[in-house]
């Protein structure tokens, strides 16, 4: 069988770029929201899950870290954990988050205690983070390459949630308008590892499985929220509860 040429770096980007068509802010859940039919409830309870993959960032971004001998990526890649962790008197994107979560009306307690958190979002997150541990650095930094979309993703809510949900906090728009800077420079890190790395057609087929995956736990993520907070049928809600 003869083997498939390659893409060149501009046809391989192409290619990667193609992939925000299976981006999470096609689903439906994510349209409501940015067509303001969502309710508070639905608002506060995607923030209060989005919490649970915000926290987990750092953490796969350090798995990335402990599995890359490259000092130089090392010394770049650092920049998005310190970002979300945040630095004193530099207040970093989780606690952005929590304010934001403040915004919708949840108690900050509420959302750090992960208590809000659905089962089904766990299990996604936690399948990210542990990709990212067990995989070779590349594939793991390829992964993160649903960056490519994400400022399309905040711009929007910016554009559209004020007018909508005019109860929540402005202040609480922060973390979105953080996001829009941090991100297209990570993109652009990100992909030129990606470009570097994945030279042969089936390395190039490799890296867009990879991002397909990654797209996967987003949009899983948001369907779990949908039948929790739209079809109200979050998990055992017909199980009695036993005393």
């Amino acid at each position: 069988m003869t083997e498939l040429t390659a893409w060149n770096p501009e046809e391989f980007e192409q290619q990667l770029r193609a992939k925000g068509a299976y981006y999470h802010i096609h689903h439906p859940f994510h349209i409501a929201m940015n067509t303001g039919k969502c309710t508070q409830k639905q608002i506060q309870g995607w923030v209060a899950n989005r919490f649970y993959y915000q926290i987990s960032i750092p953490v796969k971004d350090a798995a990335i870290m402990a599995n890359c001998p490259e000092r130089d990526v090392r010394r770049h890649w650092v920049q998005r954990i310190i970002d979300h962790d945040g630095l004193t008197g530099d207040e970093g994107g989780i606690e952005a988050w929590i304010r934001l979560g403040e915004a919708v009306g949840l108690k900050r307690e509420d959302i750090t205690s992960l208590k809000l958190v659905l089962p089904g979002v766990r299990f996604s997150v936690d399948a990210y983070v542990n990709f990212a541990r067990q995989s070779p650095w590349q594939e793991a930094a390829c992964s993160s390459l649903t960056e490519l979309f994400a400022p399309e993703i905040h711009q929007k809510r910016l554009d559209t949630w004020p007018e909508y949900y005019p109860w929540i906090d402005a202040e609480g728009y922060y973390y979105f308008r953080k996001r829009l800077t941090e991100a297209r420079r990570d993109v652009q890190h990100g992909l030129q590892i990606t470009l570097d790395h994945f030279k042969t057609r089936a390395q190039q087929e490799r890296a867009l499985e990879i991002l397909q995956f990654k797209l996967n736990i987003l949009w899983t993520m948001l369907d779990v929220m949908h039948v929790a907070y739209v079809d109200e049928m979050p998990p055992f809600f017909n199980i009695k509860a036993h005393d």
